[in-house]
């Protein structure tokens, strides 16, 4: 089964290390199959529980993971292998467009907002035992949240998206649970959900959002979660629509033991309607970050869900870090109340952007994505090959391989940066690289 490497070990921690070794040099190869627990146990003369807890202590590390009656297999991508390495560096003269970023111009600045909220906790420090959200905080995010027909009471932070997912995954799943992802989706979240011990269900999006089909077959085929975007899903742009919102809701509605988490991070920089889910099912949260309209370095999202969730959050987030910096909370505030940002124009902005790169592809005969957000998701025939030679021709993208499992192969375009005279050079050297317009596009 492991071919000539064979683990060793008498404790636990032992066993743990001599398969991390392995993967790590390469003698235990990604997907293949572990001894069952009882074999191995017999072969190192040990209590099968011991192999039992290094099984566990892997799959929750996030190097092998658990099928059931198939067994225990390596991990496909080893969570130290992040979907983040698959990245194209820049050389110089290369235009860096797969990074995510917003453009900085959009971006509003920070010292004024962090001065006053200096000066406020100057006047009103806080000190161990206070509430972990700031009051005004809690109230502008309460009331947006309101004005866009989200339920829900209670208003939570955490250090961006990701911190709010992985905490809501912990608070209610246990390692070897299904959960279903976008695919194409967010590589860091594809990444996290198996360095938790989870197993991504892919889940097939349109333009529209998650397929309604392939999520009932998810949930039927028992996914335990559901992680959904809503607007400006990454890498796709797609949008839940007021009618996709329906069918999923419908959709929900039979599966109500299901976690649902709704990424909302595409609020204050587009300006398509949010159609929200939550509240179809029983345990669920709408997580908004900062990052996008107001700086990724803030490392700031609020969320909102069922009063359960949101209390197991703010209980586990206690015994932690124990709250997100009040003061960055503060400035937040002050960046909210000062009118620094206006979402209308940075929505206008990058959807003309967006808009213009597409209407240049189509111009070229190229399938292009992208209702909303930043990016731009372009179907290919040859992923690796497009990607090289668009560094070639001196622009960087992102491999469509960072986003997706079982979909078809795409690069993911930032439009962020891209100025008017960007467009058509960009559009060419697309056209040029990227060759026959594969039949199918994602999904």
């Amino acid at each position: 089964m492991l071919g000539e490497y064979r683990i060793s070990g008498c404790r636990a921690s032992d066993i743990v290390a001599s398969v991390e070794r392995g993967v790590g040099a390469g003698h235990l190869e990604p997907g293949q199959a572990l001894p069952p627990m009882r074999e191995l146990a017999a072969e190192l003369g040990i209590n099968p529980n011991t192999v039992a807890a290094a099984y566990r202590t892997l799959r929750d590390r996030g190097v092998i993971e658990t099928a059931g009656r198939r067994g225990s297999r390596v991990r496909s991508r080893p969570a130290s292998t992040a979907r983040g390495s698959l990245r194209v560096d820049a050389p110089p003269g290369v235009r860096q467009i797969s990074d995510g970023n917003p453009d900085v111009a959009l971006l509003p600045p920070l010292a004024a907002a962090f001065a006053a909220a200096a000066r406020h906790m100057d006047e009103q420090p806080v000190l161990y035992g206070e509430p972990s959200v700031d009051p005004d905080l809690a109230r502008l995010a309460r009331a947006a949240l309101d004005a866009d027909g989200v339920p829900g009471r209670t208003v939570a932070v955490t250090s961006g998206s990701l911190d709010a997912v992985e905490r809501v995954l912990g608070a209610h799943l246990r390692p070897g649970d299904a959960v279903g992802v976008e695919d194409p989706g967010w590589g860091s979240l594809l990444d996290l959900v198996p360095a938790l011990g989870l197993r991504c269900v892919p889940v097939a999006v349109d333009e529209d959002g998650p397929r309604p089909e392939d999520v009932e077959r998810a949930l039927d085929g028992g996914a335990r979660a559901l992680i959904v975007t809503d607007r400006a899903q990454n890498p796709t742009g797609a949008v839940i629509t007021e009618p996709r919102a329906h069918e999923l809701r419908v959709v929900l509605a039979r599966y109500p033991q299901t976690l649902l988490i709704e990424d909302d991070h595409g609020h204050a920089i587009v300006d398509q309607p949010l159609y929200p889910l939550a509240g179809v099912t029983d345990r669920w949260v709408l997580v908004r970050s900062t990052a996008k309209a107001y700086g990724p370095d803030l490392r700031l999202a609020v969320l909102t869900g069922d009063e359960v969730t949101v209390d197991r959050l703010l209980g586990r987030q206690q015994l932690g870090p124990g709250w997100v910096s009040r003061l960055v909370q503060r400035a937040v505030v002050e960046l909210w109340t000062s009118g620094s940002v206006d979402p209308v124009a940075v929505a206008r902005a990058y959807g003309e952007r967006r808009e213009a790169l597409l209407r240049a592809l189509a111009e070229r005969d190229v399938v292009g994505q992208g209702r909303s957000g930043m990016n731009v998701w372009v179907p290919v025939a040859d992923e690796t090959g497009t990607v090289a030679r668009l560094l070639h021709a001196g622009w960087a993208v992102a491999p469509g391989a960072r986003f997706r499992m079982s979909t078809a192969p795409g690069v993911r375009l930032t439009v962020s940066a891209l100025t008017g005279d960007d467009i058509a050079r960009l559009a060419d050297a697309v056209a040029d690289a990227a060759g026959p317009v594969p039949a199918r596009s994602y999904g």
